[in-house]
C-alpha cells in the first residue's frame, strides 16, 4: 500500500506542471536612443532597455519589453497594458501624482543646443524659434517661461525636431542633455553645440509603475540596488557613455 501511495504521490508530481517564470511587461518607446529604440533587426536596445532587463534578471522574472507612445505611457501603465515604464521619465511631483517612481536610475540635466556660431542667447531668446519634445519638462519649461518671448514649436518625434534643427526651421532645441549629447556626437549633430548652463528640472530618471502595485516597486528598488553594487549597472553604462550618468 506504501510503495502504491508513493507512486501515486510522485505521479502527481510528474504530472504538475513548473511554475512559469513572473513576467514584467516594461514599456519604452523605441525612438530615443541610445536609451531607448529599435533596430535594423526589430531588437530593441539601449541604455534603458538593458536596465530594465538586468532588474528583471535580479528579480528572477521574464522580461517582456514593449513599444509605446510617449503620450500614451501613463494612460496605457494606469489601465493595465504593462507593469511598468522604462522611458527615460523624469520623476516630478506632478506626474508622482499619477504614478510611482523607483529611485533614480540615472541623471539629467536640460540643455539648449544651436548651431555653432549661430550668437543664440538662451537669455535673450526674444523672436527666436525654439523647438522641445511634446509632454516633457523641458517644453513645461520653455511654455512657463518663454512663451510670448520666443516661439516654440514641439514635436512627437525626435527625429522631425532634430530635422528642422538641421535644416534651420529652429533657432535651437530644448531638451535633455545626454539624449543632446549622443546627438552632438554624430553626423546631423556636428554643426551644433550646447549653449548655456543645464538645467536641472526633476528629481532623476526613473521607471514608473502604478501606485498600488506597491510591493513590485519595492523589488524593483532592490534590484537596483544590487545592479548598482555588483558592477552590472557601471557595465551597462559604459557601453554608451564614457563617463558616469548615475
Amino acid at each position: 500500500m506504501r510503495a502504491l501511495l508513493a507512486a501515486l504521490v510522485l505521479g502527481l508530481i510528474a504530472a504538475t506542471p513548473a511554475l512559469a517564470a513572473e513576467k514584467l511587461r516594461i514599456a519604452t518607446t523605441g525612438g530615443y536612443p541610445p536609451f531607448n529604440h529599435v533596430d535594423e533587426a526589430g531588437q530593441f536596445s539601449g541604455f534603458d532597455v538593458d536596465i530594465a532587463r538586468a532588474l528583471c534578471a535580479e528579480l528572477g522574472a521574464e522580461c517582456e519589453i514593449v513599444l509605446e507612445e510617449w503620450e500614451r505611457l501613463i494612460p496605457e501603465l494606469r489601465a493595465g497594458s504593462f507593469d511598468a515604464i522604462a522611458a527615460s521619465m523624469s520623476i516630478t511631483g506632478k506626474r508622482r501624482q499619477l504614478v510611482s517612481f523607483t529611485d533614480r536610475y540615472y541623471g539629467n540635466v536640460v540643455r539648449f543646443v544651436a548651431r555653432k556660431g549661430s550668437g543664440f542667447d538662451p537669455a535673450d531668446a526674444a523672436g527666436k524659434t525654439i523647438g522641445a519634445a511634446r509632454a516633457t519638462i523641458a517644453s513645461d519649461w520653455l511654455k512657463a517661461n518663454l512663451a510670448g518671448t520666443a516661439t516654440i514649436q514641439l514635436y512627437t518625434e525626435l527625429e522631425e525636431l532634430h530635422g528642422d534643427l538641421v535644416a534651420g526651421g529652429l533657432d535651437a532645441m530644448f531638451g535633455d542633455g545626454l539624449g543632446s549629447h549622443a546627438w552632438l556626437q554624430g553626423p546631423q549633430g556636428a554643426g551644433f553645440e550646447f549653449v548655456g548652463e543645464g538645467y536641472r528640472l526633476d528629481e532623476g530618471i526613473g521607471l514608473a509603475v502604478r501606485h498600488e502595485d506597491a510591493s513590485l516597486l519595492s523589488r524593483l528598488n532592490g534590484a537596483l540596488r544590487i545592479i548598482l553594487a555588483n558592477g552590472t549597472y557601471e557595465r551597462i553604462n559604459a557601453r554608451y557613455f564614457p563617463f558616469s550618468i548615475y
